[in-house]
């Protein structure tokens, strides 16, 4: 049995009434499957989603709809060490990430 994380799409509600989304630069840190990334994706103006755990990286890469592929990068990397510039995002979320 799978535990589905927030069946009820509360998460994803809270989200958007607290972050700004729309048209934004975001960073996603511990994006894993997807599965957070998948709900906003199509509002935003680029997602970086990263996560250090390459089997959930496979699992995103197959799971990103044709049409968020110049939208949505998927990228193996730390929160502790980003290798972005300063300013390159308007906004980072994360949900069970830590």
């Amino acid at each position: 049995m799978t535990l589905r994380k927030d069946p009820e799409g509360i998460e994803t509600a809270h989200l958007r009434d607290f972050a700004p989304l729309t048209g934004a630069r975001v960073l996603e840190v511990g994006c894993g499957d997807g599965r957070l990334t998948w709900r906003y994706a199509a509002a935003a103006r680029r997602v970086v989603g990263i996560d250090p755990d390459a089997e959930e990286l496979s699992i995103a890469f197959r799971k990103r709809l044709p049409h968020l592929r110049s939208t949505v990068i998927l990228t193996q990397a730390q929160a502790e060490a980003l290798p972005f510039p300063r300013e390159t995002f308007d906004v980072a979320v994360l949900a069970w990430s830590l």
